[in-house]
């Protein structure tokens, strides 16, 4: 049985979503969105992405206003609106006055992280909604705990995993067909992304002024984007990793006129251009999406391989389908990149190991088959 009844459904003129989400997150989840609007085409969709770094010290403040996942959102059809103000303890009272206003008549929380906190959320947004959230485990010394729930009209268990053999997408499945008895397919749930055409002019001009031109790659010059950050240490690979990997490519004949991009998080760029200075590698660059999200899709559509630890641009290459070489551990293996023809999964060794313990000469190795 659906927990949003259909008669709400065809009655219902708007809904709102409220979550947090990485880039990788919404790169498997936006197609559940877009399924949804295509079976309920009547029901503006809108959605609150918390900003879960949420802070009271202005300094910080103007790099999450910029997080790039608002970007794609914003310019996905499905969604009528993106709540994005929510990075200090005022914007997100603000963006809660300006949600009430809204008079949703239906609220869902796929909120994973203090799934409590979300559920009084909701209520709060929208308290004459029909609301629904992801029940997480009751802390037995939080009581208000089972409280946020008890306000809900509607709870769901997240997935029940099995131990192994299933994606991240099975989970995301599993969440609407129990909200809406939604069924997505298996073939409809691969990455997708739509670049404006603005961006990929950009794409196009930025290659041409670091002398990657159509004649050079016309004539068998490859282009290989690496990125070696991820949100966690625990899933980051070593910069003199990704120099000692571009030389050692190099050497290897079939990579001996490639082109690499090297790609730095905007709040690293600097570090990594003096690391990268101090090498003297030719024909290589230094990238940063620090203006739009769709900077980095753009430019790793024009690349011919891709190599990244865990994190959304493993995901986005198979979105742009480009190969990838993705450097994983064995922690998560539910998050390997969904299309296994154009990807290649190196994992740690052991369970406990972080990605910095994949050694160059296993890339390698695998470039060499």
């Amino acid at each position: 049985m659906q927990l949003i009844h259909a008669q709400s459904l065809e009655k219902a003129k708007k809904i709102l979503f409220i979550t947090h989400l990485a880039i990788g997150d919404f790169t498997y989840l936006q197609n559940f969105f877009s399924a949804f609007a295509r079976a309920y085409p009547h029901i503006q969709i809108d959605i609150w992405i918390d900003e879960v770094r949420r802070t009271s010290e202005p300094a910080k403040w103007e790099f999450l206003k910029k997080y790039s996942l608002y970007d794609w959102a914003e310019y996905c059809p499905f969604f009528r609106k993106v709540y994005r103000r929510t990075y200090s303890p005022d914007l997100l009272q603000e963006s809660i006055v300006e949600a009430r206003n809204e008079q949703y008549p239906l609220i869902v929380s796929l909120a994973t992280l203090r799934p409590h906190i979300y559920a009084r959320l909701a209520r709060e947004v929208g308290p004459n909604a029909f609301t629904v959230g992801i029940r997480g485990k009751s802390r037995w010394y939080a009581p208000w705990d089972i409280t946020a729930y008890k306000r809900l009209d509607a709870t769901f268990v997240p997935f029940k995993t099995p131990k192994t053999g299933y994606h991240i997408t099975d989970v995301y499945a599993d969440w609407f067909l129990q909200l809406s008895g939604l069924n997505v397919s298996t073939e409809d749930r691969l990455p997708f992304v739509h670049i404006p055409d603005e961006w990929t002019d950009y794409a196009a001009q930025q290659l041409q002024d670091w002398g990657i031109t159509s004649e050079r790659v016309r004539q068998g010059d490859k282009i290989v984007f690496i990125n070696a950050f991820a949100k966690t240490k625990k899933r980051c690979w070593p910069l003199k990793n990704v120099a000692e990997l571009v030389i050692a490519m190099r050497a290897l004949p079939q990579w001996a006129t490639t082109h690499f991009i090297i790609n730095a998080v905007p709040q690293e760029l600097k570090n990594v251009k003096m690391v990268f200075n101090e090498y003297k590698l030719n024909n290589t660059y230094v990238f940063s999406a620090n203006e739009n999200f769709f900077q980095l899709p753009a430019i790793l559509k024009r690349c011919d391989l891709i190599i990244s630890v865990e994190t959304a641009v493993m995901h986005l290459a198979n979105a742009v389908h480009v190969p990838v070489i993705a450097l994983m551990r064995q922690k998560n293996p539910e998050w390997v990149p969904i299309d296994h023809d154009n990807s290649t999964v190196v994992m740690t060794d052991r369970r406990r190991e972080w990605v910095d313990a994949i050694p160059v000469a296993r890339i390698v190795d695998v470039l060499k088959k």
